[in-house]
């Protein structure tokens, strides 16, 4: 043995410091590394971009509700009815979807209030699947709207999806119709049906509960839209203009009402719930 490695084993090195993976995030628009505790005080939007990141079901609820909420139970659907296989059979992905997000489905319904105002909100989750439309997701959209009709309050449904789920083939695009019956079951009741656009929201999700709603609020740089650009500008044969199928753009083209920070969300909607059901509230 050297005397080199003597001295070496003789000195009593300290053990190696382990630092957390998730210390800090990376900001998908501005590539910016930020603390991801100050990312999740930020409502989870990039201080130096502003850039809102897509975030789940449960911390919508979180952020959006009064204390005191209680998640819906998802309806039981029939999975896989297809017995759909590709690379992986379509089972598989369901698991491994419900295992990454610990959510049933695309879909998660909520009982609470906002500002006291009682509500039922819905949030899409495009962390499962892509927050693909399938069985599963438009028997959660039904019974949030008929929670909302029971109790007599808006329905509020945060969008998130790359469109229906080709897994299901002509059953996830039935959803389109069956939520369209939902939403007018609640027009008929005189209740609100309000739509948050979240990035992204797209496909067959766009063509249906997502633009049906009686105030349409995106959030800053959304993508909004039914087919993907490229394939628009391969159709028509023409560039697209720049920041075409983003919130702002659909601002100012009259395709929604507004567009809302994050942080300003929750008294913008009690103010709007405010307004479209007064009678029902003092009553």
């Amino acid at each position: 043995m050297s005397w080199l490695t003597r001295v070496r084993q003789s000195i009593p090195f300290l053990p190696k410091r382990e630092t957390p993976d998730n210390l800090w995030h990376k900001c998908r628009s501005c590539d910016s590394m930020i603390f991801t505790k100050e990312w999740e005080e930020s409502d989870f939007v990039c201080p130096s971009c502003d850039h809102h990141d897509r975030i789940g079901p449960r911390q919508r609820f979180e952020r959006l509700l009064d204390p005191g909420y209680s998640i819906l139970p998802t309806p039981p659907v029939r999975e896989d009815p297809l017995r759909f296989r590709d690379q992986k059979k379509y089972s598989d992905r369901i698991k491994a979807a419900r295992q990454q997000t610990g959510e049933p489905d695309a879909l998660l319904n909520a009982r609470g209030t906002i500002e006291s105002h009682k509500v039922i909100v819905g949030v899409q989750d495009f962390a499962f699947m892509g927050g693909s439309m399938g069985m599963g997701v438009g028997a959660a959209f039904v019974a949030g709207a008929r929670a909302a009709i029971d109790q007599g309050s808006p329905y509020i449904v945060f969008t998130a999806a790359g469109g229906a789920r080709m897994q299901e083939g002509i059953l996830s695009l039935m959803q389109m119709p069956r939520t369209t019956v939902a939403i007018s079951e609640l027009k008929e009741a005189g209740l609100p049906y309000i739509v948050v656009l979240t990035d992204p929201t797209t496909g067959g999700v766009t063509a249906s509960y997502a633009m049906l709603g009686d105030v349409h609020i995106a959030e800053p740089g959304a993508l909004i839209g039914f087919a993907g650009q490229r394939v628009i500008e391969s159709t028509i044969r023409e560039k697209l203009p720049e920041g075409f199928q983003r919130a702002e753009y659909l601002l100012e083209h009259g395709m929604v009402d507004m567009v809302v920070h994050r942080r300003e969300l929750k008294p913008i909607l009690a103010q709007l719930i405010g307004y479209l059901t007064p009678a029902r509230e003092a009553a």
